[in-house]
């Protein structure tokens, strides 16, 4: 039986967009199964007194963090590029997931999402782009969108994001293996030589 890779992420983290693309390699090489756990970070960074590293209060913190950005782009890659307006608050994204996920439609649209966001650098947070993201990948936006509204789905993000901090989580990504907890996309080998 395959083991199982919990994966708590969300689309305005760029590090969860770095883990995303070692995933597929990852699954192929150990045959794990990954469970995609939406959350929201925003909820995640109020819950344990954190903040982006975009609003670090520490200026040489914060610069380094963008040399840090630029060398893990070059290490992992993958087209990059900075999204207008980051970080963004990514509420409606992320319980757009969920309900995304219950439609049985979240392949596509986590491949579309990533794709806009990261890879293409577009402004995800107007609900316009957003919209047409999903239609241009063939998903059914505004039924999507209407379902990120209702008090089901608004719950899952919620319940979601509260699990990840209850066992341990502080930021994106973070993994589980087990109830073992890593924290990074830089991680991801440690969490390799385990499956191995």
């Amino acid at each position: 039986m395959a083991q199982r890779l919990e994966f708590f992420f969300d689309y305005g983290s760029p590090y969860s967009y770095f883990a995303d693309t070692q995933l597929p390699g990852l699954i192929e090489r150990t045959g794990c199964e990954v469970a995609y756990r939406p959350m929201l970070l925003g909820g995640v960074f109020k819950s344990v007194g954190s903040h982006s590293p975009a609003a670090e209060p520490v200026e040489a913190k914060r610069r380094h963090f963008a040399v840090e950005l630029r060398r893990s782009v070059a290490h992992y890659g993958v087209p990059f590029e900075s999204p207008p307006g980051w970080p963004i608050n990514t509420l409606q994204i992320m319980r757009t997931a969920h309900a995304a996920q219950r439609e049985g439609v979240f392949d596509a649209f986590h491949q579309a999402v990533y794709a806009a966001f990261w890879a293409s650098g577009k402004a995800i947070g107007d609900l316009r782009v957003f919209a047409s993201i999903l239609r241009e990948a063939g998903l059914p936006a505004e039924a999507l969108l209407a379902a990120s509204l209702e008090p089901d789905v608004k719950t899952e993000l919620r319940d979601t994001t509260e699990e990840a901090v209850e066992r341990g989580a502080f930021g994106a990504p973070t993994f589980f293996l087990d109830e073992e907890m890593f924290f990074g996309a830089d991680r991801i080998p440690y969490i390799e030589k385990i499956l191995t």
